[in-house]
């Protein structure tokens, strides 16, 4: 059993996320703790095999952890839970260990997949002994970075999804499905099971856009998640 140390400041969050860990198989929560200080002195009294770990603590970041770890020589793997988009973050997670990084906000179909990958890896170079040649341990590394596909439901295409997101970026005011159907060259019907699904997954947010007759054309903007974690259209983001 690999055992889980959830550590994230926002109560609701850390809850949420305890949940999700309960439903993986082979998976156990160690413990759910809200700042720095507290996930340190848990790690004292007892060991854990993995943290999920938010970077934007109330006492320290979620980077110095992992630096602290390190320096104590502590085997403790760490999958960042955080919404850091920076890439000077993210080459600073690597270096000090961090082994997925995971962008909020996400599904439980997206941490469940890097849990899985996370499990293969653990199984094969968790154990004592030695690879049995370089094609192992390639495998191994590859199980963390390659892209698990079957995450996305049936009938939904990530090339497909990846153009309609790309729209709602360059949108300000928000896009219609009939709109987002024409640049995607897709149907409207297509275009707004998309964008629904965008919505179900926290990407996306239905405005309604108000004309001179008739009932309100619903329309999409994309989410943005800032530092703090709060939610903002994509119109506030500077």
């Amino acid at each position: 059993m690999i055992e889980v140390l959830v550590v994230e400041d926002d109560r609701v969050a850390a809850e949420a996320h305890r949940r999700y860990v309960e439903r993986v198989p082979g998976f156990a929560v160690a413990g759910v703790v809200h700042s720095g200080d507290a996930a340190l002195r848990l790690l004292d009294r007892r060991p854990v095999d993995l943290i999920l770990l938010d970077f934007y603590l109330p006492d320290c970041h979620g980077l110095e952890i992992c630096r602290r770890l390190r320096a104590a020589g502590r085997p403790i793997d760490v999958i960042a839970v955080t919404s850091a988009r920076d890439l000077t973050m993210v080459r600073s997670a690597v270096s000090v260990g961090v082994v997925q990084y995971l962008l909020k906000p996400f599904t439980f179909a997206g941490l469940r997949a890097k849990m899985e990958r996370y499990a293969r890896f653990h199984s094969t170079l968790g154990r004592p002994g030695e690879a049995a040649d370089q094609d192992e341990v390639d495998r191994a590394l590859a199980t963390l970075r390659t892209p698990d596909r079957s995450v996305l439901p049936k009938g939904v295409s990530a090339q497909t999804l990846e153009a309609v997101r790309e729209i709602l970026r360059g949108t300000e005011d928000g896009v219609t499905a009939g709109a987002a159907a024409s640049t995607a060259g897709v149907s409207r019907v297509t275009a707004r099971r998309y964008l629904e699904y965008l919505v179900d997954h926290g990407y996306a947010e239905r405005v309604p856009r108000y004309g001179q007759v008739g009932r309100p054309e619903m329309c999409y903007r994309r989410v943005v998640v800032t530092q703090g974690g709060s939610r903002t259209a994509e119109t506030d983001e500077p």
